[in-house]
C-alpha cells in the first residue's frame, strides 16, 4: 500500500472518531449542566421528598460525568465489518447519536465479542478487523486483519492497512502504570473476561500471559453484564502489596468503572497499612489456619473469673433508709466464686462475640454486687432499685476496675499485639496447639509495627470480638422514626426514577439526614469491616496463607471470586501448593479454571533462562510460549568491577523511554538502592530498586538481577522468587553475580543447563 493510500484511510478514519468525539463532549457536557441545574436546585420546596430527589439525581449526573472523563484517552479503538454489510465501531463506551442510532458499541456488548475471538480458522461472519490507534483525538494508525478478501469491495482493499496490533504494543515502552489492553485482548482471555459471576473461577497463568489485566477486564465486564447485583456491593480487587495496587489502578477508572476497592492483604484490617513482611519461619506460623484457634483461645483467655470469691471496695456517700440519711465511707461488696461462673458461663452461652456478650457477663455481675449492697444496708429493694444500683455501681472506678479485668473490652490491635509480646498469654492461648518453636518464632517486643502477616490475625480476632454498638443502637433507636420515613420517601423517589437497582434507599436518606457529601459504594465498603462485596478478584493468590483465605472469604459470602495466580511462582513460604488446597475448603466442586499459555510479555531468549530455572524449583510446571523474539540476548556480568550507574545509563539508553529495574536479595536492598537513588515513587522512577518480593505482578522494560544465589539462598521458596525476577522483563535481562553461577542459569555464559 502506498504512502497516499495509508494518508486516506487515516483521513476516514479520523472523520469518525472526530464525530464520535464530538458526541463525547457533547453529552459530558450536557451531563455537567445538569448536575449544576440539580445542585442549584438545592431540593425546591424545602421537603424530605425533593431533597432525596436533588440526591438521586444529582449522584446520576456526577457519575455520568466522571465516567465520560475517564473514557477519554482511546476512545474508540476498533472496527469490524461483517459479511451483511454492517459496520461497527468498539469501544470503551457505548455511544448514541441524537436519533439514538448507536455509533460507538461498548466492548463488553455482545455484538462486539467477535472482535475478540474471531481468528482465520474461525472468523464467523466477520470480513474485516481494524485497530485504530490514536495519540489523544487524532488517529495516528490503523492495523487490518482480513478474514475474507473476496467479500471486500475494491475500495477497501486498497484501504487495508497496517501489522498486528498486539505486537505494537508489545514493543511500546513501559509507563510506571499498567494500561488496560481493551483493544488487544486476545481469544485465551477473553473466556476469562466473559466467564460467568458464580463461583469461584481459577485464572492460571504463567509470567506474562496477561492474567492480571484479564482479570481487570473481567471486573469492568461483569460490573456491565450484572450492572444490578454488583454496583450496589461493588467489587473488591486484592493484590500483593500497595505498589502493585499503584499499578494498576488507572486499569479500571480508563475502562469507566469507579465502584472497585484496590487493597492488599496488609491493608484490609481497618486503619492498619501494613508494608512488611515477616521472615519465612514466623509467616508461616502465623498463615497456619491453628492461629485462628490460637486467637479463639487467646479471646477465652480474657473471659476470667477469680480464683475465689469476687471483692470490690466502693465508696458510699449517703443513703436513704426510712427518710433517714446514713453515711458509710467504705464499703466491701462480695460476689462468691460460684455466682462469677454462672455469670462468664451465661455470657458466653450466648455465643455472641466477646465485646458484645461482655453486656451480659457486666449486668449480670454488677446485679450480685447490687443485691450485696443493698443486703448490707438492710435495705428492701425491688426490679427497679437494682437497676438504679446497677448504674451507680457502674460509675464506681473500683467496680469498673474489677470487671475490666476479668472480662475486659478489648480491641483486635490489643488482643493480638498482648499475646504476640507477652509469653504467658501465648502460651496459654496456644497450648496443644503450637510448638515450642512456633511460639518462640511468634514472640515480639510490645508496640512492634504490624507486618502483613498480623492482618489476618487481626480480622479473625476482630471477627471473634464484635464492637460494643449499645451507645450507637441508642442513638439510632431515638432517631428511627424519622429515618423510617426519611427512607420511605427515598424508597419511593427511586421506585419512580426506576433506579432501585443502582443505589439504595437507606443510603440516600442516610446522607440527607447528616447533610453529608455523597458517599461512593467504595467508600461505604472502605468503612465497613463486615461489607460483603459482590464479586472478589484477588490476584498473586499463590501469595496468600490460609489465614488471608479466610479473610477474603469473610468479604465474599456468595463466594464469587476470579482467583488469578501461578503456582509455580509461590515465593511465600505460607503460601499455596495448589488451588484445590486453598479452594477445596471453600467452594469444593464450584470452583473451575482457565489455563493461559501464552506468554505476550517476555521474550524468548529470557524465557528460555526462565524454563531452565522453572524446570529445576517447580519441574511438575509447564513455562507459557512466548510469542516473539527479544532485542538482545540476556547477559550474565561480574557484580564485582561493574559500576552501577553506568550499567543503569546504559540500560536507560537502550530503552529509550521505558523503565528499568535492579532487583536485589532482601540483604542488600538498602545498599543498591544507596547506589542508584530513585525519584520518588519507584512505579514512576526510571530506575527503580527493588526487592523481589516487591515486583510481583509489575514488568519493566529492562531487568538486571543482583546476586542470583543469595535470591536462591534467602527463602525456602529462594528459586521462585529467581523465576520471577526473571520473567518481569519485556526486553533486556542482565545478571550480575560473583563467583559462579548457579547452575540454573548457565544458559547465560553458553552451557547448557544441568536436565533435571
Amino acid at each position: 500500500m502506498t504512502s497516499r493510500q495509508v494518508a486516506d484511510a487515516i483521513r476516514e478514519e479520523q472523520s469518525y472518531i472526530s464525530m464520535l468525539y464530538d458526541r463525547l463532549d457533547t453529552a459530558r457536557q450536557r451531563s455537567e449542566a445538569a448536575l449544576t441545574t440539580v445542585l442549584a436546585r438545592g431540593g425546591a420546596g424545602g421537603t424530605r421528598q425533593a431533597l432525596i430527589e436533588r440526591e438521586v439525581s444529582a449522584d446520576e449526573h456526577a457519575r455520568r460525568v466522571t465516567q465520560l472523563s475517564a473514557v477519554e484517552r482511546g476512545l474508540c479503538f476498533g472496527r469490524i465489518d461483517d459479511s451483511d454489510g454492517e459496520t461497527y465501531y468498539i469501544g470503551r463506551i457505548g455511544l448514541r447519536d441524537d436519533e439514538h442510532d448507536s455509533v460507538l458499541i461498548d466492548w463488553r456488548a455482545p455484538v462486539a465479542r467477535s472482535f475478540y475471538v474471531a481468528s482465520p480458522s474461525d472468523p464467523g461472519s466477520l470480513v474485516r478487523r481494524r485497530h485504530i490507534h490514536t495519540r489523544g483525538r487524532t488517529v495516528t494508525g490503523l492495523d487490518d486483519e482480513v478474514f475474507d478478501l473476496d467479500r471486500m469491495d475494491e475500495r477497501d482493499r486498497r484501504n487495508l492497512v497496517g501489522e498486528a496490533a498486539l505486537m505494537a504494543s508489545l514493543r511500546r515502552g513501559r509507563t510506571g502504570r499498567m494500561g488496560d489492553v481493551v483493544a488487544t485482548i486476545q481469544t485465551e482471555q477473553d473466556r476469562v473476561i466473559r466467564s460467568g459471576l458464580g463461583g469461584a473461577l481459577v485464572v492460571q497463568g504463567g509470567p506474562g500471559t496477561g492474567k492480571t489485566v484479564a482479570a481487570l477486564h473481567r471486573a469492568a465486564y461483569l460490573l456491565y453484564a450484572h450492572r444490578a447485583t454488583l454496583e450496589r456491593r461493588g467489587v473488591l480487587v486484592v493484590g500483593p502489596n500497595a505498589m502493585f495496587s499503584r499499578y494498576i489502578s488507572q486499569v479500571l477508572p480508563s475502562l469507566g468503572e469507579t465502584e472497585v476497592v484496590l487493597s492488599s492483604v496488609g491493608e484490609l484490617h481497618r486503619g492498619v497499612h501494613a508494608t512488611a513482611d515477616d521472615v519465612p519461619a514466623v509467616a508461616v506460623v502465623k498463615g497456619d489456619p491453628r492461629m485462628a484457634e490460637v486467637i479463639e483461645a487467646a479471646v477465652r483467655d480474657r473471659q476470667r473469673v477469680p480464683d475465689g470469691d469476687l471483692e470490690v471496695l466502693i465508696d458510699v456517700r449517703t443513703s436513704i433508709r426510712g427518710g433517714v440519711e446514713v453515711v458509710v465511707e467504705r464499703m466491701a461488696l462480695r460476689l462468691d466464686h460460684d455466682a462469677c461462673l454462672r455469670a462468664r458461663d451465661r455470657a458466653r452461652a450466648l455465643g455472641r462475640p466477646h465485646n458484645l456478650a461482655r453486656r451480659s457477663f457486666v449486668n449480670k455481675m454488677l446485679m450480685g454486687l447490687a443485691v450485696d449492697e443493698a443486703r448490707q444496708l438492710d435495705r428492701p429493694y425491688d426490679e427497679e432499685d437494682l437497676r438504679y444500683a446497677r448504674e451507680a455501681l457502674w460509675q464506681q472506678q473500683s467496680v469498673r476496675a474489677a470487671l475490666e479485668e476479668l472480662w475486659p473490652y478489648l480491641t483486635p490491635e490489643r488482643l493480638v499485639g498482648e499475646l504476640l509480646s507477652d509469653p504467658a498469654r501465648l502460651a496459654a492461648a496456644a497450648a496443644g496447639l503450637l510448638g515450642d518453636e512456633e511460639r518462640d518464632a511468634l514472640l515480639r517486643p510490645a508496640g512492634s509495627p504490624w507486618t502483613v502477616g498480623d492482618v489476618p490475625l487481626l480480622d479473625e480476632a476482630a471477627e471473634l470480638l464484635g464492637e460494643d454498638d449499645a451507645e450507637a443502637k441508642a442513638r439510632e433507636r431515638a432517631a428511627a422514626e424519622e429515618r423510617d420515613e426519611e427512607e420511605a420517601y427515598a424508597k419511593g423517589v427511586l421506585e419512580i426514577a426506576d433506579l432501585t437497582g443502582m443505589m439504595e434507599a437507606a443510603a440516600f436518606a442516610a446522607r440527607h439526614h447528616d447533610g453529608g457529601p455523597a458517599v461512593t459504594t467504595a467508600q461505604r465498603a472502605l468503612a465497613d469491616r463486615s461489607w460483603a462485596y459482590g464479586h472478589v478478584i484477588v490476584d498473586e493468590a499463590q501469595e496468600l496463607s490460609a489465614m488471608a483465605w479466610r479473610t477474603i472469604m469473610r468479604r465474599i459470602p456468595a463466594r464469587s471470586l476470579t482467583v488469578v495466580g501461578d503456582i509455580a511462582q509461590t515465593g511465600s513460604a505460607a503460601g499455596a501448593r495448589s488451588w484445590g488446597e486453598i479452594l477445596d475448603p471453600y467452594v469444593k466442586g464450584r470452583w473451575r479454571e482457565e489455563r493461559l499459555l501464552v506468554n505476550y510479555r517476555t521474550p524468548a531468549e529470557i524465557m528460555d533462562v526462565a524454563a531452565d530455572v522453572l524446570r529445576v524449583v517447580a519441574p511438575e510446571q509447564e513455562p507459557p510460549e512466548s510469542v516473539r523474539d527479544g532485542e538482545a540476548p540476556p547477559r550474565a556480568l561480574p557484580y564485582e568491577g561493574t559500576d552501577l550507574r553506568a550499567l543503569a545509563e546504559e540500560e536507560l539508553a537502550a530503552i529509550g523511554e521505558g523503565r528499568l529495574v535492579v532487583l536485589t536479595p532482601d540483604a542488600r536492598h538498602a545498599e543498591i538502592a544507596a547506589l542508584l537513588p530513585q525519584e520518588g515513587d519507584p512505579l514512576e522512577s526510571p530506575v527503580a530498586v527493588l526487592t523481589v518480593n516487591r515486583c510481583k505482578g509489575l514488568e519493566f522494560d529492562a531487568v538486571v538481577v543482583v546476586q542470583p544465589a543469595e535470591i536462591l539462598a534467602q527463602s525456602p521458596k529462594g528459586g521462585q522468587d529467581l523465576y520471577v525476577a526473571i520473567t518481569r522483563a519485556t526486553r533486556r535481562l542482565t545478571v550480575l553475580h560473583d563467583g559462579d553461577l548457579p547452575a540454573m542459569l548457565a544458559r547465560l555464559v553458553g552451557d547448557t543447563p544441568p536436565a533435571e
